[in-house]
Parts: structure tokens; C-alpha cells; sequence
């Protein structure tokens, strides 16, 4: 059987700054590219894909009348507030129209790195140290340096920059003072984790998988991901990395088991990335999840298919497969 098959994106270059908005306040926006790759593997399902556009037009044809969908596919991540990441999940609730990937209460709180990382402890994840504060005034001066500072409800690369690692309590309040600014929104401080980083996709359902950890370079001076340093650094410029650490059975096993515990404990569907350090002592530290992660044909998710000698068109009609087959099973 045929479906129709809804997309729903932020695509790039579609909207004006709003105001008072900071330089990277689209940085999660996806190119076009991202789109074909997704509307290819729903056609290499049988099915056919129909352009929405953002939370604003999809409301907009909610207006109209029917939406004709059997389903959904929601990549937008919205603008402005903590649930902005929720906006299209509840339009498609309020639709009826079943939606592939997670829901509006999972997108909000994983994207409040607070509530999240309290919800990684409670769940027996090992997370860095953390305090929340809404200016450089709430700052106590019995912080331990290093540090990581980010805003509390942005994606996992937004506002980092090489001064986001403190080492001392005047680069920490130049810090909040530049985030808080920019962003209007509390900001995280966390123990910086010195060591490896790593990033484990999930896909599927009952049982979830994890699939095979990929390693992130940092940056040799300051131990920040490179993937969130790329913009600020000089084109012509050759990266100096940190060589990483080999990815024996065990760890990977370990960085695995965190990222489903993770996805679970978050009641995350369909796919999620989780971010992990693991410290010198070989202990692994849960960062944030990110139950919207890109599909870019340059991204993690088409690495992984690479990696595997498969077709990203084919490694990502699987994983939408998988998303309908829990759809089908709803009813």
C-alpha cells in the first residue's frame, strides 16, 4: 500500500534573521540537499513524499482543511523558546496525523540540557557537574575549572565557541556575559570532561539499535569538538586535532548501552544521537541527546552508511521503514 508521506523542515535560507537573533540562529536549519535525501528514500518505500515546509506553513494548510497524510516526517526545529523543537509534533497530534520520529514531550526536554541531564542521573548515567545560571550575577565563585558553558535550551553546537571552555573565574563571567547576551536564555555550566568524544546514533524500535560509535576530533588546545568549532575557524587553515583514542569492543559496547539507556529514558522514537566523553580513567560521560538529528548526506547518519557500503538512500528508507512499522503497530 501507497502513502503520503508529509515533510516538515527548516530549510535554509527560507526565513530573515528575526530580531535581535544571534549569528548562528539558524545553524540547525537543513540545505536542500537534506530534503532530496529524504524524499528519495520515501519514494524508495513506495510511497509518496509532499512538501509542508516549517511550522508555519504546516499550520497554514492545516487552515485549508484536511492535510490527505497518512503520515509524517518532522525535521523542523523551530525559533524562539525551549518548545520550539515541539511547535510541529503537537500540529500533527492536533492533525491526526501520525508522526515518525519523537514527540512533542520528548523534543522539549531533551532540548532543556538541565531537565535532561537530570534525567540522565536519575537513570544511572554518568553526567559532568552542572549548575544553571541566568547571568554572570549568579555566579558564586566556588566554581571548578574547567568548565563548559552553553545555553540551556539550544542545539548541541549553537553558542559554542573556543572561549565556551573556561579556565579561570574572569574568562567564566566574559563567557556568560557573551552567551547571555546573545542567546536571552539561562546558560549551562558544566565540568569540563578532559578526554575523547564520541557521538552513537539509535535507530528503530522494540528493541531499539545502537549503531556503531563514531569518534569526534577536538581541538588539540582547548578539547572542544571540532564539529562545533568549524565556523569559527580559519577555511585556509589546517585543523590541530587530538589524534582520539582507539574504540576497543568494550567501550564501544559501553558507549552503546549509554545511548540506548539514554533514548529510553527520554522516551525517544524512531532515531537519536547521544553525545558521550570518556575521561583518561576510561569512564563515559553522558552529554545531551538529540532526538533531531540531521540527515544531511554529509552528516552522521550518512557516515555510519558509508561506513557500512550502503547507499545512504537505502540506510535511510530503513530507518523511516522502522518508523512506520511503529506507526502501523499504534493502530
Amino acid at each position: 500500500m501507497s502513502f503520503r508521506i508529509g515533510l516538515v523542515y527548516d530549510r535554509f535560507g527560507e526565513r530573515e534573521p528575526p530580531p535581535g537573533a544571534p549569528p548562528d540562529w539558524d545553524a540547525e536549519y537543513e540545505p536542500e540537499r537534506t530534503i532530496l535525501a529524504l524524499e528519495a528514500a520515501v519514494q524508495h518505500l513506495g510511497h509518496t513524499p509532499v512538501r509542508l515546509g516549517n511550522a508555519a506553513a504546516l499550520l497554514a494548510r492545516m487552515q485549508e482543511g484536511d492535510l490527505n497524510l497518512d503520515g509524517a516526517i518532522n525535521i523542523a526545529e523551530g525559533y524562539g523558546s525551549r518548545n520550539r523543537e515541539a511547535h510541529v509534533p503537537v500540529l500533527l497530534e492536533l492533525a491526526g496525523v501520525p508522526c515518525i520520529g519523537s514527540d512533542a514531550l520528548a523534543l522539549s526536554v531533551s532540548l532543556d540540557k538541565h531537565l535532561t541531564k537530570l534525567v540522565a542521573e536519575a537513570t544511572g548515567l554518568a553526567t559532568p557537574t552542572w549548575t544553571v545560571v541566568r547571568g554572570a550575577a549568579d555566579l558564586t565563585g566556588d566554581e571548578l575549572m574547567p568548565v563548559f558553558v552553553k545555553p540551556r535550551y539550544e542545539g548541541t553546537a549553537k553558542g559554542i565557541a573556543p572561549t565556551s571552555r573556561c579556565d579561570t573565574r574572569e574568562e567564566l563571567r566574559a563567557e556568560v556575559a557573551r552567551q547571555v547576551a546573545l542567546y536571552r536564555q539561562d546558560v549551562l555550566i558544566e565540568a569540563f570532561v578532559e578526554g575523547a568524544e564520541f557521538t552513537v546514533g539509535v535507530i528503530g524500535h522494540n528493541p531499539p539499535e545502537a549503531l556503531p560509535v563514531l569518534q569526534r576530533a577536538t581541538e588539540r588546545t582547548t578539547g572542544i569538538g571540532l564539529h562545533a568549532l568549524e565556523r569559527h575557524e580559519d577555511p585556509d587553515a589546517p585543523f590541530d586535532y587530538h589524534p582520539g583514542i582507539p574504540i576497543d569492543p568494550a567501550l564501544e559496547f559501553g558507549l552503546q548501552r549509554a545511548a540506548l539507556a539514554a533514548h529510553d529514558a527520554l522516551g525517544c522514537h524512531d532515531f537519536s544521537r547521544s553525545d558521550f566523553r570518556v575521561s583518561p580513567d576510561g569512564r563515559v560521560w553522558f552529554l545531551e541527546i538529540n532526538p533531531l538529528p540531521t540527515f544531511a548526506p554529509d552528516g552522521t547518519f550518512a557516515i555510519l552508511a558509508e561506513l557500512a557500503g550502503q547507499s545512504y538512500e537505502i540506510f535511510l528508507a530503513d530507518v523511516l521503514a522502522r518508523g512506520l512499522d511503529r506507526l502501523k503497530r499504534r493502530k
